[in-house]
């Protein structure tokens, strides 16, 4: 009886012990229980919806078409700083969304390198903005780009990835400078990194639990900003409102955890084997790296670009992960993207 009983109470408390794990249902925008729908929305072929916004000239008059793709703990609203003058001087249509899960998109339990890249692809076809557009992502919005250029090649006329994400576990990286690399970064996104790719069910209940440092990204850790983000990341949080809790309004978990899960999770291709979409020169991809970045290490990013020499590098010496959002140097990197102009730094 006594053997029973502790039996029984095992299994309890290994239920409880699950449950406790689990992330809670995501409240998608428009439930009785969720946010309101604000912005515009195209329903996709799975029954999702994605929020959208434009900017910049007219899809019917614009030269130049960039769908862009927000980065860890952002919206369609966390777009490049691009001058006005520069909009017109080009004539740029902007088209951001809502990664799924994000801000008033509906979460994707199945996201993926792939799903991100069809979600591109169709919210495109649904605004008619023509057969082929440019992609921009920064950050964690670097997979999506890579999806792109797996995926939907066709579909580009140019590509650009600044500080984009690196997913430690690609295979065409050797052992050592992955194993180097990754002791760089702080104990705790080392650890929630390594759940992720190993044991994605695991995520939610690691980064909730209290006891043990988790991931530094999503805390925002000092540590990981060198002075100049520091001082960038200071103005940006003088600016804060109520819309800087928008991006994971609808649960942690079909946000930034299935951002961890997707980035760092087991790849179905390795982006060192992808062919250059553009063989004849017709368009042309892009890197943009800080070289004092400590969120994206600048030796994986160029050792992606040796790898694939038909990738265009830019180097920025004194810049960290953010050093996009200094004045000028988004539009430096729209000119570079849209009329091809070479490297700053070559390798």
């Amino acid at each position: 009886m006594l053997f029973r009983a502790a039996a029984v109470l095992l299994i309890i408390l290994l239920g409880l012990a699950y449950q406790s794990i689990q992330p809670p249902p995501p409240k998608p925008c428009g439930s009785p229980d969720g946010p309101p729908i604000t912005s515009p929305r195209i329903q996709l072929k799975d029954g999702r919806h994605l929020a959208y916004k434009e900017a910049g000239t007219p899809k019917e008059k614009a030269k130049y078409k960039i769908i862009t793709a927000h980065g860890f703990g952002g919206t369609k609203e966390n777009g490049l700083p691009v001058s006005q003058a520069l909009v017109e001087e080009l004539g740029i249509y902007f088209l951001s969304f809502d990664r799924a899960g994000y801000g008033e998109s509906d979460p994707n339990p199945k996201r993926s390198v792939k799903s991100e890249a069809m979600d591109i692809e169709e919210l495109a076809d649904q605004l008619q903005i023509g057969p082929k557009f440019h992609v921009l992502g920064v950050s964690m919005g670097g997979y999506t780009v890579w999806g792109c250029l797996r995926y939907i090649p066709h579909r580009l006329a140019g590509a650009g990835l600044v500080v984009p994400v690196i997913n430690y576990w690609w295979p065409s990286f050797p052992a050592e400078l992955s194993k180097e690399v990754y002791g760089k970064i702080l104990v705790g996104d080392r650890r929630s990194h390594w759940i992720a790719h190993h044991f994605p069910s695991l995520l939610y209940g690691w980064l909730t639990q209290k006891w043990f440092p988790s991931s530094a990204l999503i805390g925002r850790h000092p540590d990981l900003f060198p002075e100049d983000d520091k001082e960038i990341f200071l103005k940006l949080q003088a600016m804060r409102n109520s819309a800087w809790d928008k991006p994971t309004q609808q649960g942690v978990h079909e946000s930034l955890h299935r951002d961890l899960m997707v980035a760092f999770g087991k790849w179905e291709f390795d982006p060192m084997n992808i062919s250059n979409p553009f063989p004849h020169n017709e368009g042309s991809v892009h890197i943009w790296q800080g070289y004092k970045d400590r969120i994206c290490q600048v030796e994986l990013q160029r050792y992606v670009s040796k790898k694939l020499p038909w990738i265009r590098y830019h180097e920025e010496p004194n810049g960290g992960h953010l050093f996009m959002l200094l004045d000028g140097y988004s539009d430096k990197i729209v000119k570079e993207l849209l009329l091809g102009e070479k490297p700053s730094v070559s390798l």
